[in-house]
């Protein structure tokens, strides 16, 4: 009860409302499954410490409404030890290993300590023991965490359990909100920089959170929940190389002994430039840039702001090319589909990015509506945001009077795009159709939602 009555005493509204979908969760499972038929899956990882607790905390919530809650079971330890499985690698740390046995003590935890390599090792456990359900710290964003619900069943050819995924909305900055409000223990690597933590042959503390200290050769970090971006978590784990060159502001990082010519296509989203209204000025520039850096631009594209439209250009393009641009068709308008297009090209679903979505309020500012949050919505698990200072946060104020002008005029095509690329650019909103009495009926009703002089000049034609 300990990690109840910290949340109770937490002024974080965001935790407190991640922390109760979380223990739903749990509790809705434990009322699935018996307590044997559950286990829990701990790696000593900053996740699994957190899903650790919350277990805890869902387990001695629901001994209390059963009325069987006593003193030495509202303490660390459970009346019911939780089955905990744990693989043991070589390629572990060693202060990974050793908080993992040192939490297993202080909570007396049941582990599991598995040996073999995961599939083989989890085949082996699941024949011995009755368990049907696992316990799982994955988080959206995980490699692994693609196509998952809260309840998931184990994939094709896995041994067959349901998975459980308490916090698989909760962000890293959610993870460390828990952790430091409820003063729990965690692993040392994290106070040394460590942000998310592999084998010790793929992990480095994170530079992002290097301190500069001219007068040491040794290299100091802060603690991993100073990290200011948690989108960045993963920036202490080495990436594998693959065909593809990772591009630095379009020069740094090219592997000059390469002599294979890269390719790419460049597919733009938007019904203005195939209505003959705007002159597509991206494309054009992204080709040139590309050949100056010895890529060969193989196909270049205008498709409709329609989503089996961008999903079927991407799947033709992305076998064919070692990188697809996609540009346009991207904000929180009603006519902006292309990571909705790009998600199902990949097969995947969008889901909430909540850092980008801390991101976007920090630009916007606290009125967020519907349609700002909508913005925070990207293809899950094979997303990774890149930063540019003069990215304008595009045409938010329109998107809820346009949606509802399209429910009203569902006769009329109602557009929206930039005079220019620049944040300062005019913004154009478009209206066509048959009837032009219908037409004039929507400028005038979108005129009417804002100030008078919200609008430089209008026309109808």
């Amino acid at each position: 009860m300990d990690i109840v009555r910290a949340i109770q005493g937490s002024q974080d509204r965001r935790l407190v409302t991640k922390y109760n979908n979380a223990i739903y969760v749990i509790q809705r499972a434990l009322a699935l499954y018996s307590f044997e038929e559950v286990a829990f899956s701990f790696n000593g990882g900053k996740d699994s410490t957190v899903l650790l607790h919350l277990l805890r905390a869902g387990y001695a919530l629901q001994e209390d409404r059963a009325g069987c809650l006593n003193v030495e079971c509202s303490n660390s330890k459970l009346k019911h030890p939780i089955r905990t499985i744990y693989f043991e690698s070589p390629c572990a740390f060693l202060e990974i290993n050793a908080f993992t046995y040192e939490t297993a003590a202080a909570y007396d935890l049941q582990l599991e300590i598995i040996r073999l390599d995961f599939k083989a090792g989890l085949e082996a456990l699941l024949r011995e023991k009755p368990v049907k359900a696992i316990f799982l710290g994955t988080r959206i964003g995980d490699p692994n965490a693609v196509g998952q619900e809260q309840f998931s069943p184990s994939s094709p050819g896995w041994p067959p359990f349901m998975r459980v995924n308490p916090i698989l909305d909760w962000s890293y900055r959610d993870v460390w909100a828990f952790l430091l409000t409820c003063k729990v223990p965690y692993c040392k690597l994290y106070d040394q920089g460590y942000t998310s933590i592999g084998s010790i042959h793929d992990t480095v503390p994170n530079a992002l959170l290097c301190i500069s200290d001219s007068s040491s050769d040794e290299e100091k970090f802060r603690p991993a929940y100073l990290l200011p971006d948690g989108r960045l978590e993963r920036a202490g784990r080495a990436k594998k190389l693959s065909g593809v060159p990772s591009l630095s502001n379009g020069l740094s990082n090219i592997d000059l002994h390469d002599n294979n010519i890269r390719t790419a296509s460049v597919i733009g989203v938007g019904d203005e430039i195939l209505f003959g209204k705007v002159a597509d000025q991206l494309g054009p520039s992204l080709c040139r840039k590309l050949h100056s850096i010895g890529w060969a631009v193989t196909h270049v594209a205008v498709v409709r702001n329609d989503v089996d439209s961008v999903a079927e250009e991407v799947e033709r393009q992305k076998a064919a090319n070692d990188m697809v641009f996609v540009f346009g068709g991207v904000g929180p308008m009603h006519s902006d589909v292309s990571m909705a297009g790009i998600a199902k090209a990949f097969g995947v679903r969008l889901a909430p990015d909540e850092e980008f979505e801390e991101y976007l309020r920090h630009l916007i500012g606290e009125e967020c509506s519907g349609d700002r949050n909508e913005m925070a919505l990207l293809p899950e698990g094979i997303t990774e945001l890149l930063h540019h200072d003069t990215l304008p946060v595009p045409l938010v104020a329109l998107a809820q009077p346009l949606s509802k002008l399209c429910l009203e005029f569902p006769d009329l095509y109602i557009g929206c795009y930039r005079k220019a690329r620049t944040g300062s650019g005019s913004t154009i909103i478009s209206f066509m159709g048959k009837n032009q009495a219908r037409v004039d009926s929507a400028v005038d009703k979108l005129c009417s939602m804002f100030f008078p002089s919200a609008f430089s000049e209008t026309e109808s034609g």
